[in-house]
């Protein structure tokens, strides 16, 4: 049995969703479908979830909210009409919609969440409908009636280990399940979201309950490539990788695959298989727990932006027992989280998402930093992005950081930063946010190209 996730750009309109639905016909053991909310049909589109924020700020504005339902219900109205369905699913949709923006608005995020959701939920429903209008056995099934129990973290929930064993018997039923990704329900019914891109957590998380042979992510790429094919031309495809490997690459930019996804499937042993829903023959990439490693030491190669440095120094830092600590609660008491942390003998650096951080933030931050730490200096740096190079066989191999500086050099770009996992996976370099492609580029090169993994 297959677990088979298809994402917003394959679920985006009627004909989309008709390529899904001979691509589960096409294998019998595709069994549980898990959906996205629509996403964007061309590039100047707009993605539903984005249609459902504007219409939760409308409702929440209290002005007034009806222009913005009818945009979201016109969306999906258009593609019940082109898939042939008729005004039922219509009006089953609507009055969900309506339903939700009557709810109690006294907590916003959990009221922009449950109407985010309902952007996945919506969709689940309607190609069940339209699954069934062709010949199909299939079903819809909500998350709170499958048992997906998940912890009371508002926009960043995580599966409880109850959801595993009451989800267990989605593979037990009849015909297909169409499940929808990106939310679960706390032990007391309130519903919860998962980081936005969730529903590949969802269906890693039904791959793994169900101990499914086999977890598909469909996405509208052939394979994970080595490097962004926006900026690199031409990059070579990744047939085969490890759960740590896309792991790293997730998290360090590669949108392939929600960077949390992957936890449930390595815990259970469950491979997971990057394909396209536009070319479903093409064979994708392979998440394994182990691989042959190739000549090249690094898979690929990602990068990220928007993060900033909160730099702390003081004389004799090093002797001062607990001064990490008390320098992290000040960051934990502003609800930040860090990415980073390279440190000397007298200064830290401290790694951030910038989005975290509010001029109000940053001045609390530093005015705690003078007088509670007594530092000798603190201030805060902005517009630094993250290279990441990845790759098992990085482990023990010499000179690749000297390859690696000597080719951002080339590039005329300016480390600020480097950073090595005790696991040698991954190696970190901070530059400057406007340096970042001719970076990549540069990079791609020394590692990707014929001479560097023929060795010549």
């Amino acid at each position: 049995m297959k677990v088979s996730k298809f994402g917003g750009t394959s679920v985006a309109s009627a004909s989309q969703i008709k390529k899904v639905a001979a691509i589960v016909q096409e294998d019998p053991s595709r069994k549980i479908v898990v959906v996205s909310a629509p996403g964007k049909r061309f590039s100047d589109d707009i993605k539903v979830t984005d249609l459902l924020i504007s219409l939760a700020d409308a409702a929440l504005s209290g002005n007034g909210a009806e222009k913005e339902l009818q945009a979201v219900v016109d969306r999906y109205a258009s593609i019940a009409e082109e898939l042939g369905l008729g005004d039922d699913i219509i009006h089953v949709i609507e009055e969900d919609l309506r339903g939700r923006v009557a709810h109690d608005k006294e907590n916003r995020d959990l009221f922009v969440d449950q109407m985010k959701a309902s952007g996945e939920d919506n969709n689940a429903k309607l190609i069940a409908a339209y699954f069934s209008s062709i010949g199909l056995e299939a079903e819809y099934v909500n998350p709170k009636d499958a048992g997906l129990v998940v912890s009371d973290e508002p926009g960043r929930a995580r599966a409880l280990p109850e959801a595993y064993e009451n989800l267990k018997s989605l593979r037990d039923r009849q015909g297909i399940v169409v499940f929808p990704g990106f939310f679960g329900f706390t032990q007391e019914g309130v519903m919860m979201t998962f980081a936005r891109g969730g529903s590949d957590i969802t269906g890693s998380i039904l791959a793994a309950a169900t101990k499914a042979e086999l977890y598909e992510n469909f996405t509208d790429v052939d394979s994970v490539f080595a490097a962004n094919p926006n900026v690199v031309d031409s990059p070579v495809e990744i047939k085969r990788m490890t759960y740590r490997e896309m792991r790293e690459l997730s998290y360090a930019g590669f949108s392939v695959l929600h960077d949390e996804a992957l936890m449930p499937a390595f815990r259970h042993s469950v491979p997971v298989c990057i394909k396209n829903t536009n070319n479903p023959s093409a064979e994708g990439t392979m998440i394994v727990a182990e691989r042959e490693y190739s000549k090249s030491p690094v898979i690929g190669i990602a990068t990220d932006g928007g993060f900033s440095t909160i730099y702390v120094s003081k004389y004799l830092m090093n002797r001062e027992i607990g001064f990490g600590r008390r320098l992290l609660q000040i960051l934990e008491d502003e609800g930040i989280s860090y990415e980073h942390t390279p440190s000397g003998i007298d200064d830290l650096s401290i790694i951030v998402r910038s989005h975290q951080l509010t001029p109000e933030k940053e001045e609390r931050i530093m005015d705690r930093c003078r007088k509670e730490l007594e530092v000798d200096d603190v201030h805060i740096e902005h517009d630094f992005a993250m290279v990441v190079l990845v790759g098992e066989g990085m482990n023990n191999t010499k000179g690749l950081t000297a390859r690696a500086t000597a080719a951002i050099t080339r590039a005329d770009a300016n480390i600020e930063m480097i950073n090595q996992g005790s696991s040698e996976v991954s190696l970190v370099f901070g530059i400057q946010n406007s340096d970042t492609d001719k970076v990549l580029k540069e990079l791609y090169q020394e590692f990707f190209s014929t001479a560097a993994v023929l060795g010549v």
